[in-house]
């Protein structure tokens, strides 16, 4: 199916969704170019327990993203340290088909919270080209500890005003 004729949809996500949305997140590869994640990402009790709670979280907004009634990956903003930042996550056998693009344009239409943050590691190219195509602007870098590299990475930190 063509990028352009995706028919992505948006929904809350729901304490059912959150099973395929561990499983996601396992992907090794996909880990890697996360870099940041938590401690226990890989324990699904604690994995299940974070995200049930964050589901109630006001200051939280979840979405999943859906197309053809197949649930292919997640989208949020959170609030941290005072900043709206925008997360998002999609099962790597979608990746390259344009839906991280389509899923964060119909987000922000819904999620007007601005300005808005977005972080990605240096080398997560796709990410990057992701917030640049929805308007996102590269304002500063930063360095952390990539738990998933177990190494201090440089990240991106991009700006939608």
């Amino acid at each position: 199916m063509a990028k352009d004729m995706l028919d992505i949809k948006l929904r809350q996500t729901e304490v059912a969704d959150l099973d395929i949305l561990f499983l996601f997140q396992l992907d090794e590869k996909a880990r890697y170019l996360a870099a940041f994640m938590s401690k226990d990402s890989e324990d699904k009790s604690a994995y299940l327990a974070k995200y049930t709670k964050l589901l109630s979280d006001p200051t939280v907004n979840n979405q999943t993203i859906i197309i053809d009634d197949i649930i292919v990956g997640s989208i949020a903003k959170f609030v941290i340290d005072d900043d709206a930042e925008i997360t998002y996550w999609i099962d790597r056998r979608f990746w390259g088909k344009g839906i991280a693009t389509k899923a964060l344009k119909h987000f922000l239409s819904i999620e007007t919270t601005r300005p808005i943050f977005g972080r990605t590691a240096f080398d997560n190219y796709g990410s990057q080209k992701v917030l640049e195509k929805c308007g996102f602007i590269k304002v500063e870098s930063d360095e952390g500890f990539a738990i998933t590299r177990q190494t201090v990475i440089k990240e991106f930190i991009y700006k939608l005003a």
